[in-house]
């Protein structure tokens, strides 16, 4: 090891010794000089992702798996087993197979991810799905919920029942109004469950039931009706319309100024215009260039701002052979104008994951994005690096003055957000998953450093982690199970997220200081995967949701909310 740049340091003793990287050498009495070695770089680098999934002896109460081993630029320590987002097992670096006993019945999915000595976690190895055997044939069905009550206020109402019994295991819960399904509740926890149903049709009685289903689809009884009136006034949220339907990904929206919508299919790169009062649906045409990285590459994000009557642009983030990027197009009639195509920002790394981000105009006519880290952590911390960044730029691509680091980079250290929105005071938003254990909601600050991958939520990954100085603590966080949230919007003083994950939408109310309170799980299992959430005119918002259909196909619905009046 060579030293660098010696420096003489005074001492009370001779002799030699190595302490702490110091090398102290005696070179007259009293006098000694240190040579200092540098100090290694932390080490942020996560391993590679495991291959090689696949799943070995199968019974109802044991899976065994076996992996391929990850790489890594020190030395891989450990092997995390998820199921549906949650550790189940660990083992050690040396370990490429796990038996795993908590086998719940249903359909559910496992990953593995590596772990380093410094706490680096690698992005999950394909997942595979398993459906773990009946523990014999089981053709019973579980009890009928008893204990079933339901309250009305306003067009909400919240419906409790005790658990259920079953000679396995309840798997869910199937909630009715007036005889159609109307959500889906975990058969998980309890003694006791609830669901709340909104935008209930006002004014008018309601017969409520649910019954229990086991993980081999035996269903029991519907339970006694309870019956409720729904009252006149609309508390939460007023209705809910299907306006139309898709078989594409949909993560980008946008309601132009005419209320027509446009949106865009993530793996095809199309953009589509769609007529809320019919549904019917117009192909533009194709963003030029597209190439997904596989994942959750692809056309992840459309804007329009509210010049767009005007100069007819249309702000795209997707993904090519080479890099993310974002790009303007104009719209001209019932055409895309891919001739028009303006590159803005270039050179966002692309990876297999965490390609996904979001576009949002602010108050000030600039456009802001959200950008993943691509798969690789260290980058959110490299300022040289668009990637784990939210960017602020003029809509012709050129740096604006008022940027914290004289770049595009607006705030740092982001995993990969999906939500992005300003609330009614102008303040910027963001949500961003988590490396299953926690999700947040992130204010974000102008240069604010918001700590991944050394913090995830309030949990450190490595070092100091969330006590490093400078991080900005997320303003809520869910756990990995209740989130896998992407889309974010405000309305008023109400913010709205819509979970994939956890199918559900949050909703959380700003108090007077401006801090999220009142936070609460709507439409929980109603519409299956809930992929954005959009504002739209009138106080009203867009829900895309995604349910996989019986061929395995995507059925991709668009459901306007209306929304109570403001106050």
């Amino acid at each position: 090891m060579t030293p660098v740049a010696p420096s003489p340091v005074e001492s009370a003793s001779g002799g030699s010794r190595l302490v702490s990287g110091l090398l102290l050498i005696a070179v007259v009495g009293l006098a000694v000089l240190v040579w200092r070695w540098p100090e290694p770089p932390p080490d942020v680098r996560p391993p590679s992702a495991p291959g090689g999934l696949s799943i070995g002896e199968t019974t109802c109460k044991s899976i065994a798996l076996s992996w391929s081993g990850s790489t890594d630029d020190t030395e891989v320590t450990g092997y995390e087993v998820h199921r549906d987002g949650q550790v189940v097992a660990s083992v050690g670096g040396k370990a490429l197979s796990v038996v795993i006993t908590e086998v719940p019945a249903g359909t559910w999915s496992v990953a593995v991810k590596a772990r380093d000595e410094a706490g680096n976690v690698s992005p999950a190895g394909g997942a595979v799905s398993v459906t773990p055997p009946s523990c014999g044939a089981d053709a019973k069905a579980p009890s009928t919920p008893g204990g079933v009550k339901a309250t009305a206020d306003g067009t909400t109402v919240t419906m409790t029942w005790d658990a259920a019994t079953d000679d396995v295991g309840v798997a869910e819960y199937d909630v009715f109004r007036d005889g159609a399904k109307v959500g889906t509740v975990g058969g998980g926890g309890g003694p006791q469950f609830t669901f709340i149903d909104l935008g209930v049709p006002a004014s008018a009685g309601h017969r409520y039931q649910v019954s229990a289903r086991d993980g081999q689809g035996n269903s029991s009884s519907r339970s006694a009706g309870v019956d409720v009136t729904a009252g006149a006034a609309c508390t939460l949220l007023c209705a809910i319309t299907p306006v139309g339907k898709d078989t594409g990904v949909v993560w980008g929206l946008a309601e132009l100024p005419d209320g027509s919508v446009l949106y865009g299919r993530r793996d095809t790169y199309e953009i589509v215009r769609m007529d809320p009062r019919t549904g019917q649906v117009t192909p533009l045409g194709t963003v030029p260039g597209g190439v997904r990285a596989g994942g959750d590459g692809g056309l992840v994000s459309l804007a329009v701002a509210s010049t767009f009557a005007r100069d007819r642009w249309i702000y795209v983030l997707y993904t090519t052979a080479t890099d993310n990027r974002i790009v303007r197009l104009r719209l001209r009639g019932d055409e895309l104008d891919g001739g028009s195509m303006q590159s803005l920002v270039v050179g966002i790394p692309r990876g297999k994951l965490h390609n996904g981000g979001r576009l949002r105009f602010g108050r000030d006519g600039k456009l802001y994005a959200a950008l993943g880290d691509a798969g690789n952590p260290r980058l959110a911390q490299d300022q040289r690096s668009l990637a784990g960044k939210v960017l602020r730029f003029n809509p012709d691509g050129t740096v604006p003055s008022g940027n914290p680091f004289g770049g595009y980079i607006w705030s740092l250290g982001h995993r990969n957000p999906q939500g992005l929105a300003f609330d009614a005071r102008g303040r910027l938003w963001v949500q961003e998953s988590g490396d299953g254990l926690t999700d947040e909601t992130n204010l974000i600050v102008k240069g604010g450093n918001y700590g991944w991958p050394a913090c995830e939520g309030t949990e450190s990954k490595s070092g100091a982690g969330c006590e490093t100085p400078g991080f900005v603590a997320p303003q809520q966080t869910f756990a990995a199970y209740d989130g896998g949230c992407g889309g974010l919007v405000f309305v008023r003083e109400v913010g709205y997220v819509a979970c994939a994950g956890s199918s559900r939408l949050y909703r959380a109310v700003l108090d007077g200081d401006g801090l999220l309170a009142e936070v609460q799980a709507v439409l929980v299992g109603a519409y299956g995967q809930l992929l954005t959430v959009e504002p739209g005119s009138g106080g009203t918002l867009w829900l895309v949701s995604g349910t996989t259909g019986a061929a395995g196909t995507l059925d991709t619905q668009f459901l306007r909310i209306t929304l109570p009046p403001a106050s």
